[in-house]
């Protein structure tokens, strides 16, 4: 079931990243990647990268280690209080 649910995200990330001009067409621009990604198609390059985030989470959740990198991405705020 993993290994489904994994290309599901995986898909959904690849379409992001092939029509990021229609998701910035039906979505509109997002003022902070408008900010900080350049001047003009800040908001291509940042639905790009919101793409390559799913296509990412994906992979690690065919391959079965989304646990263990979760487990490591917040260990810095679970041991404060340890």
């Amino acid at each position: 079931m993993k290994f489904i649910i994994g290309v599901m995200i995986t898909v959904v990330g690849v379409i992001i990243v092939m029509k990021s001009d229609s998701f910035l067409g039906f979505f509109g621009r997002i003022s902070f990647f408008e900010k900080h990604l350049g001047t003009e198609g800040g908001s291509r390059l940042g639905y790009k990268i919101i793409g390559l985030i799913f296509i990412f989470l994906g992979i690690l959740t065919m391959t079965g280690m989304i646990d263990g990198f979760m487990s490591w991405a917040v260990s810095p705020i679970t041991s404060l209080g340890a």
